[in-house]
């Protein structure tokens, strides 16, 4: 391992238990997007087998990819964006992959951000006497809870597994509470046996959604399995961390829209006069994952600042103060679209770490290091990954008049991420094997 890479590397007093990393995987499970992404899968018409399959289909591919990537983390002791270095380069790592994470994270802090902020407000402003908060008042409360999950991710990976103990816990007995009192409620039972659509948008349409609700987490995972003690326990940290939790998510958005016509936890605990434990289920549920936001970000930010991992405080704080002022001055409405195709672009550097790795590398610690500046074989594979997951998967048709003038920029095949990943690897395993031996 060269000097510039150990500024990122995890010593051995820092390995965390693998209980301790699952726990913040289910942290940023249990989630709103994932509620609103169980929900678009009844609202897609699939029947209960199929929802079920599809997100078991779904995660079963994210665990593998973020397995692989998480393995080679644990075994180097570096984040994603250090790792990259590897496939793609020192400076190819710094301004490409480096570039995409900042901005992708920071963008989808502040989105949380904004959200949390925006409930939390509409729920405080009867408490005031007000019908519905002002703009002062929502920018406000954006403000404060960014800065309070701000506080969480700038101490560290500690800070995240103390706050996943205590919130998911709390937050899977609110979600069960809402269940039940929904089903109660509205005759969901009934409604819930007589639930079988006539049409369905098919099983490939569940799985893409389930995809996409974590296709960015499992690229970021290795920021956090570089924590684990051993390979084993990377595998164990993302099978428990991730399955049972977004099992858990998706079914209950799923289930509360079929049985109540809305996937929002906390605004069904609203309906039936409990809005403090649904404001309590949507903070936590937005700070478990939204710290991850500013980490991941943070860690990004240091290497393409080219700081190491002593500063990396000082760039969370940079990067979640962007994304806070963002949310609380809305601009981020006008870039979702953008940050949409930021997520989609950095999945299929999971393909090219992978290849570089275990097939060029061989899976051994000792063959890892960085390449040249910027390497054009790694470049090509990651570009190329990209360009083939943004095309299946119909990210380009979120701008407006682009696919009209270039429909080729749209054709829906399979997963888009996943068709990504398997390009850039098949691609690199074949470009990367001809410049393994100049590798510095």
């Amino acid at each position: 391992m060269n000097e510039h890479n150990s500024r990122f590397e995890i010593k051995a007093e820092q390995r965390q238990s693998w209980g301790s990393i699952a726990m913040v995987w289910a942290g940023g499970m249990i989630c709103v997007p994932c509620l609103m992404v169980g929900g678009v899968l009844s609202g897609g018409g699939l029947s209960m087998p199929e929802i079920i399959l599809s997100i078991g289909i779904g995660y079963g591919l994210i665990c593998a990819y973020m397995i692989f990537i998480g393995m080679q983390a644990c075994d180097t002791g570096l984040p994603v964006s250090v790792m990259a270095e590897g496939p793609l380069g020192r400076q190819g790592a710094r301004f490409v992959i480096s570039v995409l994470l900042s901005i992708a994270c920071v963008g989808w802090f502040g989105i949380q951000s904004a959200t949390c902020g925006s409930a939390f407000a509409s729920m405080l402003a009867p408490l005031v006497g007000m019908e519905a908060p002002g703009t002062a008042m929502t920018m406000v409360c954006s403000i404060v809870w960014g800065v309070i999950m701000l506080v969480t991710a700038c101490a560290g990976f500690k800070g995240l597994k103390w706050l996943n103990y205590v919130a998911v816990p709390l937050l899977v007995v609110v979600c069960l509470y809402g269940i039940i009192a929904g089903l109660i409620s509205n005759n969901g039972s009934e409604v819930l046996a007589a639930y079988h659509p006539e049409q369905s948008a098919g099983l490939v349409f569940g799985i893409s959604m389930t995809v996409a609700s974590f296709a960015l987490g499992g690229v970021i995972s290795a920021d956090y399995c570089r924590f684990a003690k051993s390979r084993a326990d990377v595998v164990k940290s993302s099978i428990v961390g991730v399955i049972p939790a977004g099992f858990f998510m998706l079914l209950t958005g799923a289930v509360m829209s079929i049985v109540t016509g809305q996937y929002d936890i906390s605004a069904i605990l609203a309906s039936l006069g409990v809005p403090v434990f649904g404001l309590i289920a949507l903070v936590l549920a937005t700070w478990t994952t939204n710290v991850t936001n500013a980490y991941s970000g943070g860690l990004a930010l240091s290497n393409l600042l080219g700081f190491d991992e002593s500063k990396f405080k000082i760039t969370t704080g940079i990067a979640g103060g962007i994304g806070t002022l963002l949310a609380a001055f809305g601009l981020l409405n006008a870039f979702q679209g953008f940050l949409s195709l930021m997520s989609a672009l950095i999945p299929p550097l999971a393909g090219v770490l992978i290849a570089d790795y275990w097939i060029v590398r061989r899976g051994k610690r000792e063959n890892f290091s960085r390449s040249a500046e910027f390497s054009v074989p790694g470049l090509i594979s990651f570009l190329a990954g990209a360009l083939i997951a943004c095309i299946t998967g119909g990210t380009f048709a979120s701008f407006p008049g682009l696919v009209e003038a270039l429909p080729f920029l749209n054709i829906p095949f399979f997963v888009g991420p996943v068709n990504g990943i398997v390009v850039s690897l098949v691609l690199y395993a074949v470009l990367g094997r001809g410049t393994a031996e100049k590798r510095a």
